[in-house]
């Protein structure tokens, strides 16, 4: 009885573990599932199926616009389409597409089914790419109002027609038609009217003050309105139509995580949200909480912005007769319209939580390996850098966190890891880390941000945003001179484009001017069409772009007579700067027939330096130099870009007039300390990002992108309308070669002239050293022939370590012109 017991309790075992063989399978069958749709391969294989589906249903509901009344005589249902292989089709996706165009389109919810396929493609994007063309959770619930609505008001509108159940589909004829027998069709029109009206108010957050403007100029239309000069002493025009204005929230994200171990939060467990909310929203993820807060105020961070710029206006006088207007000359210019520029991307910033958690662990993680504890870590969340925010624990020291930046950058596997430690201002220790997906920051963003459009300064220009997402808008008068530098392809160009634009878009033809200087010849080439409303150039140059050095160094030197009479005029009005001179003269308080005049503004922008000083040197640093000590007061600004910036192209003379500089992505430490004097240029991730010193501070920014067909259609616009007669006149300059030329006497010429004049055509080579060698003569005696050789006109004039140009070609030529010399 005791062996049957046993066999007995041993089957019963057996069976038992079976069965917990057979649950752990099944378990782990159901977890292997779940663990392969979390996977990246199921979201690679879904996406990719979501854009291939979409692009098919795309071309089947079209092909069904054009063949719907071949295949209309076929059978309804959609079994007996797409199963009879005896059925023929005129669509192009065969007998699938034709059922699933059929059934969505005449059967269910007419051409608003179109919104379907866009659903479906944004979604393939965002599992494939993991990158969102639109807001994910908005889209669908708009597209879904908006197949409703479409639906039902085609079916209303298109009720009696042949095709009005492939405009509005099947849902939308019965919907109407009870609508009609329910509201009748004055009730229905009401009814879908209300419901416009309401989904744009929710989804636009349109004001009542909006909506009567909307339709008040559709009814009644109004000239485009254009984007001017709100702080100018002639306020003529507004900067932007009430329509055009929106309510500007800070869209960055701080998310903030606590690392208190031994509390566990006791909210649910939830995802990160997408989208910003007005109040704070908290997620626990297991031991980790989270807090996103959305501020309710646009807090300035740039220290050049903290002066409001507001200056009293006591020099102002009342005076009977009216004040002059620098305008009048350009009265009907319009400013160019927020149009001309594209949109790129959104101006919110996606949060990726998945992102965040992983950045975050990988940190902490580091952190703890090298015996590093941290209180509290918070996160700062921009379009392309994320910052996280380190409290250290008390008695860790900095300087141990600091040199952890390249672990820090190897454990996250990203490059362009900066560490700040500390950030001024706060208790706290920075890491900015690039985001995996990062956003475009585009230019119609900044040119129609508040902090643009309501600026006080006198020249305004944008550069774009900072790591918390704000616009980033300065004076370059406060400035006043901007040293830019970066390797090729980094965005030296766009941030001149950036710059020049948002000028464009701020002032009035009467009130600024550009000097510019493009050895390139091809970058700057494209403003050539403004050249007489904003270009300055000198009387005898026939292209308002400079483009030769020898121009270049003449344009410096008239400047520099220029800033000599406009401190001149300052002394004689007694005037401080500029812009107490000109409301002097605006007040008709300075006579003209003494030689006053309005003063614009003058840029000097200069697109490659580093060619500059290659070519000319000295020649060109003198009057630059003396031209930034001297030139801040009376209104001409300079912009200095290089791709160079080693110590013997920015010196340190250049250096310490420009306290502004611009680093974009820099190959080498070196290069960073000479534009910066300290390094993290080289850690940039390229594609606009910057870092802007203004003394003391340092401030990384994501410069704004500007197309060239966005800068041609600022041009063009600008360039077709009224200007100048010519371009702005400089001062007349004469340089000192030019004088000495006229000294000489063709009867005191040298007894080798003609001979060194062969040599110099022979060798096609225009050098004292030349003459020298093959006459062996001294070097006074060689520079004095050199003279007298450009006095003639066979040499060119002297451009510094390059040879002289010899004019001359070919010794049968020359005999001729010594013949005729006599």
């Amino acid at each position: 009885m005791s062996g049957k017991g046993n066999k007995l309790k041993n089957n019963t075992r057996k069976e038992s573990g079976s069965s917990r063989i057979k649950k752990k399978k099944g378990k782990g069958s159901i977890g292997g599932i779940l663990k392969f749709i979390k996977s990246e391969k199921f979201k690679f294989i879904s996406g990719l199926f979501l854009i291939i589906f979409s692009i098919y249903l795309l071309f089947a509901f079209i092909s069904f616009l054009f063949n719907w009344h071949a295949d209309d005589s076929l059978s309804h249902s959609f079994k007996s389409i797409l199963f009879n292989s005896d059925v023929e089709t005129h669509n192009w996706t065969g007998r699938l597409g034709a059922a699933l165009a059929h059934q969505f389109i005449k059967e269910w919810l007419g051409i608003s089914s179109f919104m379907i396929i866009l659903c479906l493609f944004i979604s393939g994007i965002k599992l494939l790419f993991h990158f969102a063309l639109l807001p994910i959770g908005k889209t669908f619930r708009f597209s879904f109002i908006a197949i409703i609505w479409f639906s039902l008001s085609l079916g209303f509108i298109f009720k009696n027609t042949d095709f009005s159940t492939i405009l509005g589909g099947t849902f939308g004829f019965q919907g109407t038609e009870w609508l009609n027998g329910a509201l009748g069709k004055v009730g229905t029109a009401f009814l879908l009217f209300f419901i416009l009206i309401g989904f744009l108010i929710i989804a636009y957050n349109l004001s009542i003050k909006n909506l009567i403007l909307f339709f008040r100029n559709m009814f009644f239309p109004e000239p485009k309105e254009t984007f001017a000069d709100n702080v100018s002493e002639n306020k003529k025009y507004n900067t932007f139509s009430d329509e055009k204005i929106s309510n500007e929230t800070p869209s960055h994200t701080t998310v903030e995580f606590d690392l208190d171990k031994n509390k566990l939060p006791d909210e649910d467990k939830n995802h990160l949200s997408e989208e910003n909310s007005p109040k704070n929203e908290k997620i626990s993820t297991d031991n980790i909480e989270l807090t996103i807060e959305s501020p309710a105020t646009n807090v300035e961070q740039n220290d050049i912005l903290n002066g409001d710029n507001k200056e009293s206006d006591e020099t102002e006088h009342k005076t009977i007769e009216t004040p002059y207007d620098p305008t009048l000359d350009l009265s009907s210019y319009k400013y160019p319209v927020i149009e001309l520029l594209n949109e790129y991307g959104s101006d919110t910033v996606p949060v990726n939580k998945e992102e965040l958690e992983t950045n975050k662990n990988r940190i902490v993680e580091t952190l703890n390996n090298y015996s590093i504890q941290i209180d509290k870590i918070k996160a700062t969340i921009g379009s392309t850098i994320t910052l996280y925010e380190i409290v250290p624990a008390p008695g860790v020291r900095i300087s141990k966190i600091k040199n952890l930046e390249d672990d820090i950058a190897l454990s996250l596997a990203a490059m362009g890891i900066r560490i700040i430690a500390p950030i001024p201002g706060k208790g706290t220790i920075g890491i900015e880390v690039p985001n995996r997906n990062p956003e475009t920051v585009s230019m119609h963003s900044i040119i129609s941000s508040e902090r643009f459009r309501n600026s006080n300064f006198e020249l305004p220009f944008a550069l774009g945003k900072t790591i918390s997402n704000e616009s980033y808008v300065a004076d370059l008068t406060k400035m006043p001179h901007i040293l830019m530098a970066g390797a090729t392809g980094q965005g030296k160009s766009v941030g001149l484009n950036v710059i020049i634009s948002s000028l464009l878009y701020k002032k009035h033809p009467s009130q600024l001017k550009f000097v510019m200087v493009d050895p390139k010849k091809v970058e700057l080439s494209l403003f050539s069409k403004i050249e007489r409303h904003f270009l300055a150039k000198l009387p005898d140059s026939e292209n308002a772009i400079i483009t030769d050095t020898r121009q270049v160094v003449r344009t410096l030197n008239s400047l520099g007579l220029e800033m000599d009479a406009r401190y001149n005029l300052l002394k004689d009005a007694q005037a401080r700067n500029i812009k107490e001179y000109n409301i002097k003269f605006i007040n008709r308080r300075l006579n003209p027939q003494n030689g006053h005049r309005y003063l614009p503004y003058i840029v000097l922008l200069i697109d490659e330096f580093a060619d500059l000083i290659m070519t000319a040197g000295k020649e060109i640093e003198t009057p630059l130099t003396r031209i930034a000590q001297l030139a801040r007061a009376i209104g001409i600004h300079l912009i200095i870009a290089t791709q160079r910036p080693s110590v013997n192209i920015i010196t340190g003379t250049i250096k310490a007039n420009f306290p502004a500089r611009i680093a974009f992505r820099v190959t080498s430490k070196i290069d960073s300390r000479t534009i910066l004097d300290s390094g993290g240029a080289d850690q940039l991730v390229g594609r606009g990002d910057m870092l802007l010193s203004t003394g003391s501070d340092l401030v990384r920014l994501q410069c704004a992108f500007i197309d060239t067909p966005e800068v041609e259609k600022i041009a063009e616009y600008i360039g077709s309308q009224r200007g100048y007669p010519d371009a702005f006149h400089l001062p007349e300059y004469l340089d000192e070669d030019s004088e000495a030329s006229k000294e000489f006497d063709p009867s005191e010429r040298d007894e080798l002239f003609k001979e060194a004049a062969r040599i110099i055509v022979q060798h096609q080579h225009g050098s004292t050293s030349l003459l020298q060698r093959k006459l062996k003569l001294g070097y006074n005696r060689a520079g004095r022939i050199i003279d007298q050789l450009e006095a003639a006109g066979i040499v060119g004039h002297f451009e510094g370590s390059k040879a002289r140009e010899v004019r001359i070609k070919d010794e049968l030529t020359l005999e001729q012109f010594l013949n005729d010399q006599g």
